[in-house]
């Protein structure tokens, strides 16, 4: 696997995202994917797929259920201003059911395992079932948001879900993604003027306060400086 992302890396090595995106996709024989939460990140990349090659990449998003409201908008939005129809992938019912029933809809607030098993009914395993049979998964990471993502590569192996991993924007700073959604007017979550940075499940999300690291509105009561929910290993 070393040798193929080494060569994925010369393929698209200082090509345009767009480039990158048909040259990725020719080399997958069509298994690539996009998740997209519909954060800023994730709108910058939808844009370079639905207004160039909208046909040559799988969209998905999560539906964990308990969004906040302006992310359903965005979304709506984006279906709108693009003329798509993004799929949505959901909770296990069995699953979910069983959970709430054994700890009650909100008890993840009480232990770390609680909410880790929550993440993972209603984000890790709708991940597996949408990433299954596809060879190259985009993502919106930036080196930006943590420090633990700063020693990642633009393409790289996602050994829990076993797939290649692009990540497009990785050494893009925030100045650029909010410039490039102003300059091409494209739709972004609300929430993002209210102080949101990283923005989840409603119960989960705060807004971060001046000074605050960009997690820090993630799953707010735990006392832990790497907070994430699984879909990501960093």
């Amino acid at each position: 696997m070393g040798q193929k992302l080494h060569i994925l890396s010369e393929i698209i090595e200082n090509k345009s995202i767009e480039e990158a995106l048909i040259a990725l996709e020719e080399q997958s024989s069509g298994a690539i994917t996009f998740s997209t939460s519909f954060s800023f990140e994730d709108q910058v990349i939808l844009h370079h797929i639905l207004t160039t090659i909208p046909d040559a990449v799988k969209i998905f998003t999560l539906d964990t259920g308990r969004l906040f409201p302006e992310t359903y908008s965005v979304w709506s939005s984006t279906n709108a201003r693009y003329n798509t129809s993004i799929k949505a992938y959901y909770p296990n019912n069995d699953l979910l059911e069983t959970f709430i029933q054994e700890n009650g809809p909100n008890s993840f607030y009480e232990s770390v395992d609680n909410r880790k098993s929550c993440c993972h009914i209603r984000k890790v395993e709708p991940l597996q079932r949408a990433l299954k049979d596809n060879k190259v998964w985009i993502t919106g990471l930036r080196a930006e948001h943590s420090p633990a993502r700063q020693d990642l590569n633009i393409i790289e192996w996602d050994e829990a879900n076993k797939i290649i991993k692009y990540n497009p924007l990785l050494h893009w700073s925030t100045k650029e993604v909010k410039e490039y959604i102003d300059t091409n007017n494209i739709p972004y979550n609300s929430l993002h003027d209210k102080g949101f940075i990283s923005i989840g499940c409603a119960p989960c999300t705060r807004a971060i306060k001046e000074g605050e690291d960009f997690r820090a509105g993630r799953w707010w009561w735990e006392d832990n400086s790497k907070k994430e929910c699984g879909l990501h290993s960093k």
